[in-house]
């Protein structure tokens, strides 16, 4: 019986779509999606039968654009956002809490496995990752649907929704990584 499911398992690869190893691409996509969803769809109907429980599956602020030299990586969070809002309001009716916490930049070995270890604008950034586990636990606490912790990144994530797509995919092709 699982009473408390946190999908935090996930990794990301920086570099040209066309350049990375396609293995290690499809590796991302099958732990980022694949297994997140089979673990969703694992505990879904138990706690449907007791009427409680609560799911925390972890996306990104990356979740809000596209991300040119991190694409699939983006689009895994992009799909955990999705799948996490539409759980929400599915399972709400079964008293089951579901929220998706996207961080942004948090310091975890996250920047070494992708490839941009050392990145001095990330490691300006970077949330520590007790911060982040406390607000995503607290939001999933509330049942909020989306939980974006730290000011700049609430206003990073906003902001994709106000300018023009053709924009925010040069805004997040430019950033240095």
């Amino acid at each position: 019986m699982v009473d408390l499911l946190v999908n935090n398992a996930g990794f990301g690869l920086i570099g040209r779509f066309a350049e990375l190893d396609a293995k290690r691409e499809r590796e991302m996509i099958d732990l980022n999606v694949g297994t997140l969803t089979d673990l969703c769809r694992s505990v879904a109907p138990g706690m449907i039968r007791r009427k409680s429980g609560s799911i925390l599956n972890v996306a990104s602020t990356a979740a809000f654009q596209p991300g040119p030299k991190m694409a699939v990586y983006f689009a895994t969070k992009a799909f955990v956002l999705s799948l996490s809002e539409a759980l929400h309001e599915e399972l709400k009716p079964h008293g089951i809490k579901v929220s998706c916490l996207c961080p942004g930049p948090t310091r975890t070995e996250f920047g070494e496995v992708a490839g941009f270890g050392g990145n001095s604008l990330f490691d300006r950034v970077a949330m520590n990752a007790a911060e982040v586990v406390e607000t995503g636990l607290k939001g999933l606490d509330s049942n909020d649907a989306v939980v974006v912790p730290g000011w700049t990144n609430k206003v990073t994530a906003a902001s994709t929704r106000f300018a023009p797509r053709s924009i925010v995919r040069k805004i997040a092709g430019s950033i240095k990584y």
